[in-house]
């Protein structure tokens, strides 16, 4: 005799879905105090599911999948050359950043090639996506568009259309009609995303998914969702700059941290073909507290220009700002050069930015924080055509970094004349006896103080 499953309650967290029997004030799991709501999970049916037929790795053929080109570079440059068929590709960011003008501006490009498109929406009216399709100037012959929030009639729609694409605008307002929770809560997101990636596995059908981001930075719904998907993409920038970028967090087919660079024009987002020169556009010539440093971002060398101001502290504890760097960074740094170089540090005001509103991670920025600095404190400038950049240690040497021959021919081909670099990297680069970059070793930050400020 077998008895029919019944639905079952459940409290779960709606910050990490942790799943509990009974309510709790504090997530065991996380510790965020009074997030565990109430929701029914509807009992599946008990028919059998199809069992996957076991393959040998040898057997199996080699496929060599086409990828879908978006035609809009900085797109295709951070999925790695193109979406790749079958795929699920995240992309979240702020409220008004561009995510909806970005995926309307790609499904034109691929309307473009006579491909059906299917854009599905839970947050607005079709008359509102057809006002800012008018606004954008997109082709509209292709693209098909759907107000829809249910899971289930999206992929009914799916099959009956047969589209090249599929963009749901925004994963937190879908749900399933098997969960008994409302749209947006961790289950709703879970079991959304869980439908659709099978979908695309299993027709081939690469799905574009939108999300919201919480006050963090952090996309919402439960952690897992970044699991699940292949490719997360993050819309950075201020909404009151122009500038966008979009940033590869998670590639299963392609490099990670890769970024795109876009401005946002009143015809749509531009892609910025040579974001060094952008960057370095509005760079104050010959003033005290500004350096340039060459940067990595995934494959790409980017210039950017570091800023620092160091002024006398009025009050009891010093203030240490960064923006666009790591803060706990900045304060190591401090305390090495105080330790090293003998400045006194502790009394004055810090204040460090990266200018243009990218964000800079790598340990190559030390020593363009470190030059800033000292140019700050001294009231000395840094002659506009020398670049630096290096790891700094904690016995105040400078330690080697990756790619620079990269960094030395991006820097070259801006014009820039010299190079500060650790002297361990001059033994390896590839610069030819034509090159107008004078390359100066540095091994401790005596040694850049001697050759910057004396």
């Amino acid at each position: 005799m077998t008895f029919a499953k019944k639905d079952q309650t459940l409290f779960i967290c709606g910050r990490c879905g942790y799943e509990s029997l009974k309510w709790m004030g504090k997530c065991p799991d996380c510790g965020e105090w009074d997030s565990l709501t109430q929701q029914v999970r509807r009992a599946r049916s008990a028919a059998k599911r199809p069992v996957a037929r076991i393959q040998s790795l040898t057997n199996l053929a080699p496929r060599q999948h086409t990828r879908l080109v978006t035609g809009i570079g900085e797109l295709d440059r951070v999925l790695g050359g193109g979406i790749v068929p079958g795929s699920v590709v995240l992309i979240g960011g702020d409220p008004g950043i561009g995510k909806s003008t970005l995926i309307l501006q790609l499904l034109s490009t691929l309307a473009r090639d006579d491909r059906r498109v299917l854009y599905v929406t839970g947050e607005e009216s079709a008359q509102q996506i057809r006002m800012r399709a008018d606004r954008l100037g997109v082709r509209k012959e292709q693209i098909y568009l759907a107000t829809e929030n249910c899971v289930e009639s999206i992929i009914a729609m799916t099959g009956e259309l047969g589209p090249a694409l599929l963009a749901v605008d925004s994963i937190q307002t879908m749900f399933s009609e098997e969960v008994g929770s409302a749209p947006g809560s961790v289950t709703q997101v879970r079991e959304s995303t869980a439908r659709l990636l099978a979908l695309a596995k299993g027709s081939g059908l690469p799905v574009i998914l939108i999300g919201h981001v919480t006050k963090d930075g952090a996309i919402a719904g439960p952690r897992v969702l970044e699991h699940m998907v292949d490719t997360v993409l993050y819309f950075e920038g201020d909404r009151g700059q122009v500038y966008r970028i979009l940033r590869t967090v998670k590639n299963r087919f392609g490099p990670t941290n890769e970024i795109g660079v876009f401005e946002m024009k009143e015809s749509g987002l531009a892609e910025v073909d040579n974001p060094s020169a952008l960057f370095l556009a509005e760079r104050p010539v010959n003033v005290p507290g500004s350096v340039v440093l060459p940067s990595i971002e995934g494959t790409r060398p980017i210039l950017v220009e570091v800023q620092a101001l160091v002024s006398p502290s009025s009050l009891g504890t010093a203030r240490r700002t960064a923006i666009g760097a790591d803060p706990q960074r900045l304060a190591l740094l401090t305390a090495v050069l105080e330790k090293k170089i003998g400045v006194t540090l502790y009394d004055h005001d810090i204040f460090l930015n990266i200018a243009g509103g990218i964000r800079i991670d790598e340990p190559a920025l030390d020593l363009g924080v470190v030059v800033a600095l000292l140019s700050s404190l001294f009231e000395k400038t840094v002659a506009p055509a020398i670049v630096v950049c290096g790891e700094v240690g904690l016995a105040g040497e400078i330690r080697a970094i990756g790619q620079m021959n990269m960094r030395l021919r991006e820097a070259e081909r801006l014009g820039f004349k010299q190079f500060i670099m650790p002297d361990s990297n001059t033994q390896h680069l590839d610069a030819g006896p034509d090159s107008a970059m004078r390359v100066v070793g540095v091994q401790t930050l005596r040694d850049v103080v001697d050759n910057l400020f004396q």
